[in-house]
């Protein structure tokens, strides 16, 4: 998750960088390139890197809470907010009360499917087909499997939305049955 949000902020610095050097004034040039070829990143294309971005660094940060059911690790509201993040924590708060622990992580394979409004992005959706195959609950007490239900591929909605301070939170998600996707 680090390695992707500093692969996203270089990216944008690139782009910023890019921005301003072709601000200056050098006189005319011939262009090389039409209006289709350019490299500048669009609203919808930030505001979907954005989203996926939040989207895996929500269930990175759960898979960690998961190792201890932790309902009140602070990661948890980094990519998360309103019903989302009470699923999350209501999802933990559950699972430590009955005695469960989280063992493994998602492997997940997100896209955005959906940008709203394309000019000023405010909302993504995320559309991904999870694998829990390895991510699977534990018994606290004896590390043994909590039940015999496998994990497997699933079809996982989101949706994230640009909050008020800029960053992009999950605010609502849906993960469907085995073998949904």
């Amino acid at each position: 998750m680090e390695a992707a949000m500093k692969r996203t902020t270089m990216l944008l610095a690139l782009g910023g960088v890019l921005v301003a050097a072709s601000a200056c004034d050098r006189g005319p040039t011939p262009s090389t390139s039409s209006p289709e070829t350019t490299s500048a990143v669009q609203p919808a294309e930030l505001a979907s890197t954005s989203a996926v971005v939040a989207y895996k660094g929500m269930w990175e940060a759960f898979a960690a809470a998961g190792v201890t059911s932790d309902p009140d690790s602070q990661r948890l509201g980094q990519h998360a907010a309103g019903v989302a993040l009470d699923k999350l924590k209501r999802s933990l708060r559950s699972d430590r009360d009955k005695g469960l622990v989280s063992r493994g992580e998602p492997v997940l394979a997100p896209k955005a499917s959906d940008v709203k409004p394309v000019d000023v992005p405010t909302r993504v959706q995320v559309t991904d087909c999870g694998d829990s195959t390895n991510w699977l609950k534990y018994r606290k007490d004896t590390n043994l499997l909590a039940d015999d239900v496998p994990g497997g591929l699933r079809l996982i909605e989101a949706v994230v939305d640009k909050q008020s301070d800029g960053t992009w939170k999950v605010s609502d998600w849906a993960v469907h049955e085995i073998g949904s996707c």
